[in-house]
């Protein structure tokens, strides 16, 4: 989320639109303002202690937003509130009335969707969620698979649903030459590389990945995991992901790496033979995006966005229920034909080039202008 919000602002302020990100202020020492690039700044707000744990996060919003309030009064005039993820739509539906407002909510996880992977969250962050949906004046998706899963779960909201796809930065996200990235990260030449890059938690599967690995029965494979443990559960999900591979044998196959910046991932991608994206719910599956750019074939979850994203057979293939029996069987198909792996990197290449967060900021720019003119959407 952190990506997107990211590059996409950045594509927004490039094509003129003037942008303000308020995140809160997560350790001492931060400068108020930053301006990161001609018409878009980031302003951190304080709200709370600085290490206050993600499920806390709940108990800052009224000091969050109050300051949000000032800051739009009295530095930075707004037209348009867009918030990314249920937290953040909850501070900018109260600012929708307080200020009257146009309000644009892109959720990135939802509630109900996480439950149908197995992934419970309370119930009132459920309630929450339905407040921002029937006050929103847009609600952004990333592509038709997460609009039908919307309105399946949720109905035809009482604003509009705008399909919004995420974009990659083709500058750093491109096929690359796999001995040199494997050569900048001290791996062999000659040995079958796996990569998994996410957070380390549940939802995400790193524990299918591993499991994966087991199964193909391939002693000299090596499985690179790049990510960190987050959330609630993200360091028992960590203590259990590195039991499972001494359970299962694998010690000498697995690297844990530290999350690495984003630009930096592009060499862990080229480097690999196959990705893999083992997620229970995936609203889009960046992730997967980012390998195909770089020509890599992904083995992926059929969940989600993840269903847009990856062709089976074409560029990749899509996994049944996460079953890592099948997981092994496509990730060993690619590496026993090479040249059908080239092909698949090709041709996911090619599909990734229709992706730009240009593309994107401009079918939002429409968004932004058209809720400037139209009646506001009136709380349920």
């Amino acid at each position: 989320m952190n990506v997107y919000v990211r590059e996409l602002v950045s594509a927004l302020a490039q094509a003129g639109v003037e942008c303000t990100t308020y995140t809160r202020a997560a350790r001492p020492g931060l400068p108020d303002v930053v301006q990161v690039e001609p018409g878009h700044r980031v302003v951190h707000i304080p709200a709370g202690p600085y290490d206050l744990p993600k499920e806390k996060l709940p108990t800052v919003l009224d000091e969050f937003g109050d300051a949000v309030v000032e800051h739009i009064k009295n530095e930075s005039p707004a037209d348009v509130l867009h918030a990314n993820y249920w937290l953040s739509g909850l501070v900018a539906h109260r600012i929708k009335h307080e200020l009257d407002l146009p309000f644009v909510s892109t959720f990135h996880t939802l509630a109900r969707v996480k439950a149908e992977g197995g992934d419970m969250e309370p119930e009132w962050r459920e309630r929450a969620e339905a407040e921002i949906i029937s006050c929103a004046d847009a609600i952004c998706v990333s592509c038709t698979e997460e609009q039908r899963q919307f309105l399946r779960l949720y109905g035809q909201p009482a604003g509009k649903i705008e399909i919004i796809a995420p974009g990659v930065e083709h500058a750093f996200f491109a096929p690359g030459e796999r001995g040199g990235a494997r050569n900048a990260l001290g791996l062999p030449q000659d040995a079958p590389v796996l990569l998994f890059v996410g957070r380390i938690q549940p939802l995400k599967g790193p524990d299918v990945a591993v499991r994966a690995l087991a199964a193909m029965n391939r002693p000299d494979a090596l499985l690179l995991v790049v990510g960190g443990a987050s959330g609630q559960e993200g360091g028992s999900e960590m203590a259990h992901v590195q039991r499972l591979v001494t359970e299962l044998g694998v010690e000498g196959q697995v690297r844990f790496i530290e999350p690495q910046p984003h630009h930096i991932l592009s060499t862990y991608y080229r480097a690999a033979d196959a990705v893999i994206v083992p997620s229970r719910s995936e609203s889009f599956g960046l992730v997967a995006l980012e390998a195909s750019a770089c020509g890599i074939p992904v083995v992926a979850s059929a969940v989600g966005g993840l269903l847009t994203l990856v062709d089976h057979g074409d560029n990749g293939f899509l996994v049944e229920d996460r079953d890592p029996d099948l997981f092994a069987a496509y990730l060993n198909d690619i590496l026993d034909h090479p040249d059908m792996a080239v092909s698949m990197g090709q041709r996911g290449a090619d599909r990734a080039r229709q992706y730009t967060w240009g593309f994107a900021a401009a079918r939002l720019r429409r968004v932004y202008a058209d809720l400037t003119v139209r009646e506001l959407v009136a709380c349920a």
